[in-house]
């Protein structure tokens, strides 16, 4: 590939220019915000910052390059920025963890309509944690909750104990680095997980962004996508206290086979939430 960009000019417009046509040919979608969000970071600025800028410098015109030779690899945005946001927290994020997504908020915002009572001291585990977003997102809601995160990557364990104490919530979180729940002692008054979900065979058809970047352990759902909620629902009755609440994300037209497991499992569905573009999301069980 030649280079992604000139080191000149650095007159800004010019610079943005060059890259949202770069972009654009690379079939990036929204290749304009993009570029202004490449050239933000790497003016160590944000999006209103850029505004007040006319020129890049040496060392920020060749940190834009980088980072837009980068993105025309397809490498993810927030892998090349370092951070994505997520309900009302600034994550750190990295290629052991997936990117979290604005359809996994739905999670989020069910829990907060079935356990309404926000000073509740719940006690939360989230399987899978990944970044930690889910469990940490609900412990910035509920004051007195605590939790566990668990995954089995040990840089996503790490990744989820920095982000608990760059959010304030260190102090009533643990993350563990464990297959599943392994070691953890419940009950649980709420269980989590965004577990892995795609078919394998499924796997090739996604973005470019996302078979060629993103973990493939934590998207692979074995042959019908349907292994981790085995797994699931073989824990979730051990794992959750009388009443307790399991909300697990879900993937396209598993809204009938996941539902069909958990109550073989002994468990009631409560909900099947849709996400913005109508897909059922969120699953909330009830022991």
């Amino acid at each position: 590939m030649k280079d992604a960009m000139t080191p000149a000019p650095t007159n800004l417009r010019h610079l943005l220019h060059d890259a949202t046509q770069k972009l654009r040919a690379a079939g990036i979608e929204a290749p304009q915000r993009e570029a202004r969000l490449l050239a933000a970071h790497a003016a160590r600025t944000d999006l209103a910052g850029l505004l007040r800028i006319d020129t890049l410098g040496e060392a920020a015109t060749a940190r834009l390059a980088d980072m837009l030779a980068r993105r025309l690899r397809y490498e993810p945005m927030a892998y090349i920025t370092g951070q994505a946001g997520f309900w009302s927290l600034d994550l750190a994020v990295s290629p052991a963890t997936l990117i979290p997504r604005a359809d996994t908020e739905t999670l989020v915002e069910a829990v907060l309509d079935h356990l309404p009572d926000r000073n509740a001291p719940l006690r939360v585990l989230d399987i899978g944690t990944g970044t930690g977003c889910l469990l940490l997102a609900i412990l910035a809601e509920y004051q007195r909750a605590h939790g566990i995160g668990t995954d089995l990557n040990p840089q996503a364990a790490e990744l989820a104990s920095f982000n608990a104490t760059r959010n304030g919530l260190a102090a009533r979180s643990h993350m563990l680095c464990c297959n599943w729940a392994d070691g953890v002692a419940g009950p649980f008054d709420l269980v989590l997980s965004n577990p892995p979900y795609i078919p394998h065979a499924d796997l090739a058809t996604l973005m470019p962004d996302v078979v060629a970047h993103e973990p493939a352990r934590a998207l692979d759902g074995g042959p019908d996508g349907l292994v981790a909620y085995r797994a699931l629902a073989r824990m979730l009755p051990d794992l959750l206290a009388p009443g307790g609440l399991g909300v697990l994300e879900l993937g396209i037209g598993q809204h009938g086979s996941v539902p069909a497991l958990m109550r073989e499992a002994g468990l009631d569905v409560v909900e099947i939430r849709p996400d913005l573009g109508g897909i059922g999301r969120a699953l909330v069980v009830k022991k």
